[in-house]
Formats: C-alpha cells, sequence, structure tokens
C-alpha cells in the first residue's frame, strides 16, 4: 500500500508520468474568472493552493509566454488563452462531425441548433449552427453554462448514474437566475425523473427569461452519451407544447442518424 501511495500522482496516473508544473501552470490559469478578472501572485496562491513565490514564478512565465499581461502588481490573461479553445475546436473529431447535422437541424426547424457536451457542471457548446439573431436567445461557440439551467444539461445530468447523480446534488448548491430556477434539490429530482422518462428535455426562462431549449441525447453507435443536440428559441411565439412537437421529431431524427457516424 505504502509502495502505490509514493509511485502514484493524484487520479491515479504514474508519478513517472506525472508533471506537476504542468499541473499547476493550467490551475493559474484557471483560476481566473469573472469574480476574480484580475490578481495579485499571492491572490492567485490563495486560489490555486501555492505559495505567492510559486504563484508568481507560474504567473511571469505566462506572461513571457503571452497568455498572461501584467502591470506590475495585478495579473490578467489575455486573449492568446483563446488558442487552446480554439486547438479543441478546430482538431477534434465530434463537432466536425455534426456540423452538416445541425445544419439539416436548423434549416428544417428555423432555429438555432447546437452540440453541446459536459465539462465537470458546465455545459460547453461545442458545434452551431443557424440563423444569426439576437445573443440573448442563443450561445456564442465555446460558451459554458451552468447545467442545471439548460435543457441540454439537465438532460446530460439526468443520465448519469443515480450515484453520480446523488453526488452532484449532495455537493453542488442550486444557483438561481430567475424566478424560474429550479432552486430546491426536492424539484430538481422531480425534473430529473422526468426527463429520464420521457427521454429528452425542456427548459424555459431558467437561465433567461427570453429563452426556451429543447435537447435529446446524442449517442455513439455503442450507445454511450457523447453529448447533446439542442435547440434555444426565443419566448412568447408559440406555446411550449406547440415548439416541442416542431422540434422534438427533428431533433430525434438526426441524433438516430448520426449514430453510426460517431
Amino acid at each position: 500500500m505504502q509502495e502505490e501511495e509514493e509511485t502514484t500522482a493524484p487520479g491515479g496516473l504514474d508519478k513517472r508520468d506525472w508533471i506537476a508544473g504542468l499541473e499547476r501552470g493550467v490551475s493559474i490559469i484557471e483560476a481566473f474568472d469573472d469574480a476574480h478578472p484580475r490578481m495579485t501572485a499571492s491572490q492567485a496562491g490563495q486560489r490555486t493552493g501555492m505559495t505567492r513565490t510559486a504563484a508568481r514564478r507560474y504567473l511571469l512565465t505566462l506572461q513571457h509566454m503571452g497568455y498572461v499581461a501584467s502591470d506590475g502588481k495585478l495579473f490578467w490573461l489575455t486573449p492568446r488563452v483563446l488558442r487552446l479553445g480554439r486547438s479543441y475546436l478546430e482538431s477534434a473529431r465530434l463537432p466536425r462531425i455534426v456540423q452538416p447535422f445541425l445544419q439539416r437541424v436548423a434549416a428544417g426547424t428555423s432555429e438555432i441548433a447546437y452540440l453541446s457536451v459536459m465539462d465537470g457542471d458546465e455545459v460547453v457548446y461545442v458545434a452551431r449552427n443557424g440563423p444569426n439573431r439576437s445573443m440573448s436567445t442563443g450561445y456564442v461557440l465555446g460558451a459554458r453554462v451552468p447545467a442545471q439551467v439548460t435543457a441540454a444539461g439537465l438532460l446530460m445530468l439526468a443520465l448519469r448514474s443515480d450515484e453520480a447523480l446523488a453526488q452532484w446534488l449532495a455537493s453542488r448548491p442550486l444557483q438561481v437566475f430567475t424566478p424560474h430556477t429550479i432552486a430546491s434539490t426536492e424539484r430538481m429530482q422531480l425534473e430529473i425523473a422526468r426527463i429520464r422518462a420521457q427521454g429528452w428535455s425542456l427548459s424555459e426562462q431558467q437561465l433567461d427569461l427570453n429563452s426556451r431549449g429543447i435537447a435529446v441525447p446524442l449517442r455513439d453507435r455503442h450507445g454511450v452519451l457523447v453529448g447533446a443536440l439542442n435547440i434555444t428559441m426565443p419566448m412568447g411565439h408559440e406555446s411550449s407544447e406547440d415548439a416541442v412537437a416542431r422540434v422534438l421529431p427533428v431533433l430525434r431524427e438526426t441524433a438516430q442518424a448520426m449514430r453510426n457516424l460517431i
């Protein structure tokens, strides 16, 4: 047991293959968010569990590489960081495969169609196709949104195992964005059960009062969940029932048509 502890890095990786410096450098980048857009080395160290001196060295290295800028005291990310996300979008197989199918969905519904995947507790939109209209009713490519308030996120949460879902509910406070946001564990459990039973998800006004989303699971040829196909549309011009009747068959047919290609 002692030998395993000495040779195994966090997460089960063999220590011979673990580069601690890389992990810490990435953690510095991820420490910046909307609540911490600019930080001193001390603040960055506190958020990453490093000393001020260690955090400063990583920040200065990232500054040398062009990923961080500084005024001598505060540090902040530069647009160069976006290259990391762009590398995924340009190299990943799934977004490329799904793009013509999203075009089919968008043409068949006159709505914006997305491929969404889960990253931790957030939904990430990795492919998009559809009409250009007010961004208040749609998401930019690469946008990250709390899973609990989107149709795609609720669907992918509902399709987790009972154990994983229970752990998520127990460890994550439910954020409130609008009067319609599901804010209690009891209501969330009921919604999850409903989504599991019907196999698709509808989310209305949970993040934005003008937004409705509908999502279906996207599975590969082995039945493994790889993401969600979803549509986002503005509220108001049709009822929930009419929107589902118009959009859901197109989403389901498209997801089924893709299975043998993934």
